[in-house]
């Protein structure tokens, strides 16, 4: 049997204020073709099939039109809630969906209730766990402690009871878990939001070491925990964190013996992340920056001096900036102060107002600025001593 392990669709999710839902919608299609093309017969969706609790309606319809085009391909389709998901919505219907090959795990209740297929000499028992909130689950977990860990366990040491007793049948079975969690040893990015603070949201991979393979999302760059523990990643780069990474997903053949191979397949790249650091005229000039015209870029200008109308320049070149920083280096830039400072020392109306704009934009005021602070303060001196 082949099994297809994807997670962190995060339909609906922008890119810093821009519409990504055509770049997903490709690179759905392109998981769809990947489906058909290499005769999968389960696809895992490890969690976070949306990014908010309430989708947009566009998000929903995107999503309705990838899990039928998924089935159409034959596959059975097994899909487990994850944190940006709201558990409830996205289990509506599961059990009318059951019937037509689409299995969602969004409730704690379906934990023991597998997915079991056929396949020649054996069977895949597929268990969802869906994300799990400790304080939600900790009483029907019989859990005293509200941590990931705690709650994650739990759920295991049920499953692994129920996994024994569909053991005992005499016909192989493989086993696989899918959760959506933070697995320890794995590598974060800044576009994952955190479960929890203080750590209390990793997980021991070692909990899932009963099973024969295991499924997980949440972290966005596809990576192996263990030979067989691993996250697919999100499809698409949802920060600049994840500007080194390459999405794809894994195929994962069976057997009556176990798993018998992974195979790791890269996706398309529908628009590359550039991240860009200098002056603004060395930026505007650098020809092996050509890379980066047609990419979302996030700018550090390094000018001494903020330059006047900064982002309508770099868009000049780089059309699809999306973040612009500053970090001045050199000239007064290593004499800075700070702005309490400044005030303290200033001896005029003029050197305050200055002083102010410069703190603001990390630029003084060019001739044209400073005569027009001038008039307003002559004027107002004026104004105040007619009356």
């Amino acid at each position: 049997m082949r099994l297809l392990h994807t997670s962190d669709w995060h339909l609906g999710r922008t890119f810093h204020g821009a519409s990504l839902l055509d770049a997903q919608r490709n690179v759905l299609q392109e998981i769809i073709d990947i489906t058909r093309e290499r005769q999968v017969d389960v696809v895992l969706v490890a969690g976070d099939i949306y990014d908010r609790a309430l989708p947009h309606v566009d998000a929903v319809r995107l999503c309705n039109w990838a899990l039928a085009e998924l089935r159409k391909t034959g596959a059975t389709l097994i899909l487990t809630s994850g944190n940006h998901d709201s558990a409830s919505r996205l289990g509506f219907a599961s059990e009318l969906l059951d019937s037509a090959g689409v299995h969602i795990f969004a409730d704690t209740s379906r934990m023991l209730e597998p997915v079991v297929l056929e396949a020649e000499g054996h069977r895949v028992a597929v268990y969802g766990i869906p994300y799990l909130e400790p304080r939600m689950v900790m009483d029907e977990l019989q859990v005293d402690k509200a941590s990931h860990e705690a709650v994650v366990e739990a759920a295991i040491n049920r499953i692994d009871e129920h996994l024994g007793e569909l053991r005992k049948s005499g016909t192989p079975v493989v086993s696989v878990a899918m959760a959506h969690l933070f697995a320890a040893g794995g590598e974060g990015s800044d576009s994952e939001r955190e479960l929890s603070t203080g750590n209390l949201d990793v997980v021991p991979a070692r909990l899932f070491e009963n099973f024969d393979y295991t499924a997980l999302g949440h972290l966005h760059g596809r990576q192996r925990i263990a030979e067989k523990i691993r996250y697919s990643g999100s499809p698409l780069a949802y920060s600049f964190s994840e500007v080194n990474q390459r999405k794809g997903i894994w195929l994962i053949d069976t057997d009556a013996q176990g798993i018998t191979g992974y195979e790791e397949i890269l996706l398309s790249v529908p628009k590359k992340l550039a991240i860009l650091r200098g002056n603004l005229e060395d930026l505007l000039a650098d020809k092996e920056l050509a890379f980066a015209e047609d990419a979302w870029c996030q700018v550090t200008l390094t000018d001494p001096e903020r330059p006047a109308d900064a982002m309508s320049k770099v868009r000049t070149r780089f059309p699809d900036t999306v973040v612009l920083a500053f970090d001045p280096q050199g000239g007064k830039a290593k004499e800075k102060s700070t702005y309490s400072d400044r005030m303290a020392k200033a001896t005029s109306t003029a050197q305050v107002c200055t002083d102010f704009i410069e703190h603001v934009r990390d630029r003084q005021p060019d001739e044209l600025e400073r005569e027009l602070l001038d008039s307003v303060i002559r004027s107002t001196r004026e104004a105040q001593v007619s009356k």
